[in-house]
């Protein structure tokens, strides 16, 4: 059945609610009018993103990040301000402390190599 295009990820509910009534793929990708590829590729997509989600990892966009992209992950940004603000400080404190610990190498190098 031939259509405009229109993504597929407008259509989620109504494929997820088709998986759950049992439909194979098949079915739902004639009901809908897309190809059964789309259609598989959007499932593998969505099951990816939601192990990630569970697994708690972040989830990263495509392409160059925007001027006010703070660099927190969706999972934080739900939380209120202080979350965000003790995440970003938790952040901090531990880029420092590696900071510190590859100075402390590196002056351990030079005293082992002699040099000061």
């Amino acid at each position: 059945m031939p259509r405009s295009y229109q993504h597929i990820s407008d259509y989620e509910n109504e494929i997820l609610e088709l998986r759950k009534q049992g439909k194979s793929r098949k079915e739902i990708s004639e009901l809908l009018g897309f190809s059964q590829k789309q259609l598989q590729n959007f499932i593998t997509r969505y099951n990816k993103k939601q192990k990630m989600l569970e697994a708690g990892q972040a989830i990263h966009k495509k392409g160059r990040p925007g001027k006010n992209d703070k660099g927190i992950p969706p999972s934080i940004q739900r939380l209120d301000k202080l979350a965000q603000m003790r995440y970003v400080m938790a952040s901090k404190d531990r880029y420092i402390k590696r900071l510190e610990m590859e100075n402390e190498l590196m002056r351990d190098f030079l005293s082992l190599a002699e040099r000061k």
